[in-house]
């Protein structure tokens, strides 16, 4: 029994992060989903919301008025979720410029805050970033072409990572995993998830849109029952540094899977396959085989103890094991590792904040508004 649930956990552990993009790879060579990308320049509302951010709005709103679009076409609108710094002042000083500033006086959290951004876009395609999101002049445009395409709902950038001194840092191996994971889910379907730092969506998407729950997840669902796709697009980038504080981070790992685990359950119709077909594959593999694998790990773990000295090869299994998370919890202390050797650090703290958000959500926790971390 415990030989059965050690290589079927593994195999799970594997499939969740190898052998699902790898289902992608085989399917995408029979069947491709090409996205028909042209220049158009529909009438786009950009939605920035806020709360507290003095230090960061200034250059934010600079970066905004830089983007290569059509200005009569762009109106750019700040939500600032309860303010009570000199954000609101700083937004207004840009108004000669054509910035929009709409204070929504009690803090509901950032979704609370993008609905009711919604209600003044004037756009058909509703663009969503955050202050602490830098885009590229570009960028703007990019990922806007994709709305050409009449089966796109909504889009996605791509993320890249800087460390604080300006340079890749090292969450960046798997942000570049992610990345080429959306890629193939774009190729051959639909992502299941955006990123939240910079996304896009037509009106008719945002309606059904939800002030209390995960804006970007929701945001893919809606487009998914309006019968379109949710698209990456490899070149509209969003960089944003990454946060100094590991305790922060980790605090920040645990919310958005926290608050993606709210949207999953509140959602379970998306995994009927007779229904949503693909999608649903999709979405069981990318969202919640992923998120079970601590419980995959912890079983692999205690199974091995049993299974240590019943042979030399589930010795040295378990030995590997020690050793893996031995590096992992190093790493953490001391930051001593660098390349390759922090992967070990880094898988770990990822599977344990998911561990602590299942912990939360089954608690009956639930995150609406936080503060922005600092990056």
């Amino acid at each position: 029994m415990f030989m059965a649930i050690l290589w079927l956990s593994l195999f799970l552990i594997f499939f969740a992060y190898f052998g699902y993009p790898l289902s992608l790879v085989v399917l995408k060579s029979f069947r491709s989903r090409r996205i028909s990308r042209e220049k158009i320049y529909p009438m786009v509302s950009l939605i920035i919301t806020a709360y507290n951010e003095e230090k960061r709005i200034k250059e934010k709103l600079q970066n905004s008025l830089a983007l290569e679009y059509p200005r009569e076409l762009l109106q750019i609108l700040v939500a600032s979720d309860g303010s009570t710094d000199a954000t609101n002042e700083i937004v207004k000083s840009y108004a000669d410029k054509g910035i929009e500033l709409l204070q929504v006086k009690n803090r509901g959290g950032k979704e609370n805050a993008q609905k009711e951004a919604i209600g003044y876009a004037s756009g058909e395609v509703i663009v969503f970033s955050d202050v602490a999101t830098i885009l590229e002049p570009r960028g703007l445009q990019e990922i806007v072409s994709n709305f050409a395409d009449p089966s796109v709902g909504c889009v996605s950038s791509e993320d890249r990572l800087v460390g604080q001194d300006g340079k890749p840092c090292g969450e960046g191996f798997y942000v570049r995993y992610e990345m080429w994971l959306r890629r193939l889910e774009s190729d051959v379907n639909s992502l299941v998830g955006l990123s939240g730092s910079f996304f896009a969506a037509r009106k008719e998407v945002c309606r059904d849109f939800s002030g209390d729950v995960q804006s970007d997840f929701r945001t893919l669902l809606s487009s998914i029952k309006l019968g379109l796709r949710g698209v990456s697009d490899p070149n509209a980038i969003g960089y944003y540094l990454n946060i100094a504080d590991e305790k922060c981070e980790f605090s920040r790992k645990v919310r958005t899977v926290l608050r993606g685990l709210t949207v999953f359950f509140r959602h379970p119709e998306f995994l009927n396959f007779f229904k949503y077909g693909l999608f649903s594959y999709q979405f069981f593999c990318h969202k919640l085989l992923r998120w079970l694998v601590p419980f995959f790990l912890l079983l692999v773990l205690v199974c091995n103890v049993f299974l240590a000295g019943s042979s030399l090869f589930y010795l040295v299994l378990f030995l590997g094991q020690m050793f893996f998370y031995g590096i992992a919890v190093l790493g953490w202390f001391t930051h001593a590792f660098t390349g390759i050797w922090k992967i070990p650090t880094f898988f770990g703290v990822v599977n344990w904040a998911i561990a602590v958000a299942w912990w939360q959500y089954l608690s009956g926790k639930r995150i609406v508004s936080w503060t922005p971390s600092q990056r």
